[in-house]
């Protein structure tokens, strides 16, 4: 199918959006250790962050199938655009932290963050129907994404050097008013989006075979989120607490890590639909688990770096073919609800959050170690369970 729903503005979109996002989310750890708050308190909010984006997650998810998958990819653009100019204008703690909680922007910082934002995924699933067309349209997105947030880990690394002029707090707040801005302009491009006509649900409902599809991918899907969410979304203060790490090497840590998460995308879309796209999907899972294992351990923030960005390049190569294989058992009148229910297993169990900043207090390689664990569980069942599809019993 030709390119006659304006995925180029949907791509620029999410480009932007990567960016944006992917600044927002690394800095709130390190612009809340400079307010003066404690790893403990900061790993709270993160619980507080989650609980409020999986409520989002799951409400967008049902505007997408009862109205419109653009309707909601708006509305997801439009909460971190106005944390952004909050946290860039206020100096009042309870402000940023409602901004932070309400933009929904905390969570892992991975180079997928700006990619997939509510109904991305079901939009692409609606406008294009062939397998191989959506792993082409998903992988290009996940490319694109990883790429410009290496623009985003960049902006952590220019705080350093903004903050020489304008002081360290002052530094966070001018950038995070330059990220609201680029989501105003995410939300201009996605208006230019165009949407194919389905007939939409009367109810909030799920067929049983989506239903049965789906909640095999929950399962895993709770295993991974608790995973990263006692591993990443506090792994800036890591590296900061670890390896007494500066905001200049951070981001050159993670924009390193988005380079490599583009380049396992790009490969994944050019030779994946040649493998079986289950086995792809729950091994990169496993091996990306195993390996934040072992960089929990690392006595360099050098040794760390290298492990980190090849857990992206495994990931960014999981990626594509995970965001297929999810739908493969959904009806097509499902994409939306059951998108964001995978989405809110997710962030519901990224809760674990909450206990990040006490393991972090009580033992640096803790988080890592155990969200490694986790991770690399949730891949294992990621591929056990879903072997066998309900409908019809075909292998996948």
């Amino acid at each position: 199918m030709h390119d006659n729903f304006g995925f180029k503005f949907l791509l620029a979109s999410r480009a932007i959006r990567s960016v944006a996002i992917v600044y927002m989310t690394l800095a709130i750890p390190l612009y809340l250790s400079l307010l003066k708050f404690s790893a403990i308190k900061i790993g709270l909010i993160f619980l507080a962050i989650m609980l409020f984006n999986a409520f989002i997650v799951l409400l967008l998810g049902f505007i997408g199938d009862l109205y419109s998958y653009k309707k909601s990819l708006l509305i997801a653009e439009l909460l971190p655009m106005l944390a952004g100019i909050i946290i860039g204008l206020s100096s009042s703690h309870l402000l940023i932290i409602l901004a932070m909680v309400i933009g929904s922007i905390g969570g892992a910082a991975g180079g997928m963050r700006g990619a997939f934002s509510p109904g991305t995924t079901a939009l692409i699933a609606n406008n294009w129907h062939e397998e191989g067309e959506r792993v082409s349209k998903l992988g290009q997105l996940a490319a694109i994404a990883p790429l410009f947030s290496i623009v985003g880990g960049l902006l952590v690394s220019a705080h350093a050097l903004l903050q020489a002029s304008v002081g360290g707090i002052e530094a966070f707040k001018i950038l995070y008013l330059g990220s609201g801005a680029m989501m105003l302009a995410s939300f201009v491009l996605i208006l230019l989006v165009k949407e194919a006509k389905v007939e939409k649900k009367k109810k909030i409902s799920l067929k049983p075979e989506s239903y049965r599809y789906l909640s095999r991918i929950v399962v895993s899907n709770a295993l991974q989120g608790a995973g990263i969410g006692v591993a990443i979304p506090l792994l800036p203060l890591w590296l900061e607490m670890m390896y007494h790490a500066n905001t200049f090497s951070i981001g050159l840590l993670f924009s390193a890590s988005y380079l490599m998460t583009a380049l396992g995308s790009y490969a994944s879309s050019r030779i994946s639909s040649h493998f079986n796209l289950l086995n792809i999907s729950s091994r990169t899972r496993v091996l990306g688990g195993a390996l934040l294992v072992v960089m929990a351990f690392m006595p360099s923030m050098a040794l760390a770096a290298l492990l980190y960005a090849a857990r992206a390049l495994v990931s960014g190569f999981g990626s594509p073919t995970r965001s297929t294989v999810n739908v493969r058992g959904i009806d097509k009148e499902d994409y939306g609800t059951a998108s964001s229910i995978q989405g809110l297993a997710s962030r519901l169990a990224q809760t674990s959050s909450g206990l990040s900043g006490y393991m972090l207090e009580y033992s640096m390689p803790l988080p890592l170690f155990a969200g490694g664990i986790l991770q690399l569980f949730g891949g294992i069942a990621y591929g056990k369970l879903l072997r066998y599809k309900d409908i019809g019993g075909a292998s996948v």
